[in-house]
């Protein structure tokens, strides 16, 4: 194209910003200039970020702004893995993308050893998202009227939230927190497949519109600082959300008989079982961490990765407690996974490459986000069972020196 050289040099001197190019020229015609326009920049061409199959069009509408390509990051799987679930049964292959090598082989140990004795049972204990803005009043006599207020009026807020979305339910507010003279809120809602932070912030706006305007009526005064007021709590490692959970709250759990571990793991129950005190209850105690875990971060962001998820709430998905006890001579090992934002519909999840991991899953769509969210808390405990296991046999540096990481 002829005039690609006369636009990127406008772009050069400003005449042009790189996001009026969409407007202009189309979602594919604009990534190639702003890709082209970048490289003029910085003085590196772009050959492999300029290759891909994800249809722009699309990304632009829903996923990305300015865009200039896409990158690729290594997929693989670990699998089969049986999975005896409510909403997910049978053997399931877990994509997994990533950089890190020897991950994908760790998770594959730990589904193999699962699916060999029998598969791991998942339940999902818990479904919410939640948002938590920031509301202020003149004084503390305020603010507690308020908070009574939202109180006994719940029903009717409820109502005015629930009017902006199909799908979200509100079911709870709850704790309301003080704070000097703000109020912090947190709306709790069902949200169906999709993960639904867009669905609440919006529904939580409006409820928090109608709170004014009803108080201000009544004579109290009370402004909306913040739809979100770091309550909710949103993409950060946070207590709040260890206790009370956010997302799904999936524990998954399996019982391995002495002799499975001693073949399978190459270790003893009581050496995995003192592994996970020392490692992941004291020095995660000592060290103020709020992920009572060996590694769950590195199995949800795997899958986050690969199935279009939110990637910033991997953060959340490291939160958890593993636990391994000697019983019967055998070893009884479950995790707690209390914070799991999830979808399989919206989001990332429409990205090609991303829809196709959730379909290797039987997980795209509506109706599957609970299957999904039972997939990933058996995948977890996977990785996590072949990780203590090798701290405890000693065999942690030997796997990725084969491996040659």
């Amino acid at each position: 194209m002829n005039n690609f050289n006369d636009i990127i040099e406008k772009m050069l001197k400003g005449e042009i910003k790189p996001y009026q190019l969409d407007k202009l020229f189309g979602a594919k015609i604009a990534t190639e200039l702003r890709r082209k326009f970048i490289e003029k920049k910085v003085g590196v061409e772009f050959e492999h970020i300029a290759n891909y199959t994800i249809d722009e069009e699309m990304a632009m509408k829903k996923n990305i702004e300015n865009m200039i390509g896409a990158i690729q990051i290594p997929l693989g799987f670990a699998g089969p893995l049986k999975i005896n679930g409510e909403y997910a049964k049978g053997d399931f292959y877990i994509p997994l993308a990533t950089t890190e090598g020897a991950l994908v082989a760790s998770v594959n140990r730990g589904c193999s050893i699962i699916t060999k004795c029998g598969g791991v049972d998942v339940r999902v204990i818990d479904d919410k998202m939640t948002r938590a803005p920031c509301l202020k009043t003149k004084s503390v006599v305020d603010a507690m009227k308020v908070k009574d207020w939202i109180l006994e009026n719940f029903e009717r807020i409820k109502e005015v939230a629930e009017s902006t979305t199909r799908h979200g339910k509100l079911v709870r507010i709850d704790p309301i927190l003080i704070v000097g003279r703000n109020i912090y809120p947190r709306f709790v809602f069902k949200t169906g497949d999709a993960m639904g932070m867009n669905m609440v912030t919006i529904a939580t706006e409006k409820a928090c519109e109608f709170i004014e305007g009803e108080l201000r009526n009544e004579g109290v005064f009370v402004k909306t600082v913040a739809v979100s007021g770091n309550v909710c709590v949103d993409k950060k490692p946070s207590g709040m959300n260890l206790i009370n959970g956010r997302g799904k709250t999936v524990v998954a759990e399996i019982y391995l008989s002495e002799k499975e571990v001693n073949k399978y793991l190459k270790t003893t129950p009581e050496a995995i079982a003192e592994v996970n005190r020392l490692k992941n209850y004291i020095g995660s105690a000592a060290s103020n961490s709020m992920g009572f875990n060996a590694h769950y971060a590195n199995i949800v962001g795997a899958i986050f990765l690969a199935t279009g998820q939110d990637e910033a709430h991997i953060v959340e998905g490291s939160l958890g407690i593993t636990m391994a006890e000697v019983e019967d001579e055998g070893l009884y090992f479950s995790i707690t996974l209390p914070d799991l934002p999830l979808g399989t519909v919206g989001g990332g999840t429409r990205v090609e490459t991303q829809r196709e991991c959730l379909e290797m899953l039987g997980c795209y769509g509506d109706g599957k986000a609970l299957k999904f969210a039972e997939i990933v808390g058996g995948a977890v405990l996977a990785g996590e069972l072949s990780l203590l296991g090798a701290l405890a046999s000693g065999h942690l540096g030997k796997a990725h020196q084969e491996l040659g990481r």
